[in-house]
């Protein structure tokens, strides 16, 4: 097999969206696809002798992500690292998106120490989401933060913010803080295409459900509130977290099943 791309060990970390909460797989570890592993699917299939840790979970703060998962992923060795992490913080009433992306590049730094390649992402335009689209402005800070890290330190970055697909009710899941296994797809793509990896991945795949007519949008609306928001209010008032006692899906590198 003739190399397509120069990684053979790749290792993801951050919160529920690494994970791969909102895009349900019982055959998948932890019970959870999502994007990296779509993009270790496509990694593998390039090259031989590939292997994926995913050390994300759930819940976790941008320090948390720091001091739990950066040592780990590094001693891994991978040579290409991907990270997403500072989301959960800067939805957080009275956080400081210039603070989070200070102590954000830190960590960029750490991971570059070994010059693998790094994957940041910056975060979607929330704008015409309910509730999150009010810290608009601090999402849009921190994007820009962002960018400047990724130039300083020869990092990749992940543009969720220009991914205007993400507009689209159907990328995301009923809670709308994750999204759908069509979202994930559509991420995947687009972090392939920054990697400049060919790939065969077809946009809007698995085909999302049809959009749902107003009145019924409504009586979501009032459902997600109850179901998802509410609970997610009542952690944080709690400082619980939807981590709490979850471990990486996984935790070493390993070759992929082919038959997924």
């Amino acid at each position: 097999m003739s190399a397509l791309h120069p990684w053979s060990r790749y290792v993801a970390i951050g919160d529920s969206f690494t994970e791969g909460i909102g895009d349900p797989e019982p055959r998948s570890p932890g019970g959870h696809r999502g994007w990296a592993d779509r993009v270790a699917e496509v990694l593998s299939g390039q090259v031989e002798d590939f292997a994926y840790a995913n050390l994300a979970i759930r819940g976790r703060l941008l320090q948390q992500i720091l001091d739990e998962q950066v040592d780990p992923a590094l001693e891994l060795r991978p040579d290409l690292i991907t990270i997403s992490a500072g989301g959960n913080d800067i939805i957080r009433p009275g956080t400081d998106p210039d603070d989070v992306a200070a102590r954000l590049e830190g960590g960029i730094a750490r991971l570059r120490r070994d010059d693998a390649t790094v994957v940041l992402f910056n975060g979607p335009d929330i704008g015409g989401t309910p509730v999150l689209g009010r810290i608009r402005g601090k999402v849009a800070i921190y994007n820009e933060n962002l960018h400047y890290i990724a130039k300083k330190h020869d990092a990749i970055v992940a543009d969720m913010w220009a991914l205007r697909e993400l507009t689209d009710p159907r990328m995301w899941a009923p809670d709308r803080l994750h999204f759908s296994p069509t979202g994930h797809h559509t991420i995947a793509r687009m972090v392939l295409e920054a990697l400049g990896v060919d790939n065969e991945l077809e946009p809007f795949q698995p085909e999302p459900m049809p959009a749902v007519p107003w009145r019924q949008a409504r009586i979501d609306d009032i459902v997600w509130a109850r179901e998802h928001f509410g609970p997610w209010i009542l952690r944080r008032l709690r400082r619980q977290s939807s981590g709490d006692g979850i471990t990486p899906k996984r935790p070493l590198p390993e070759p992929l099943d082919p038959e997924r």
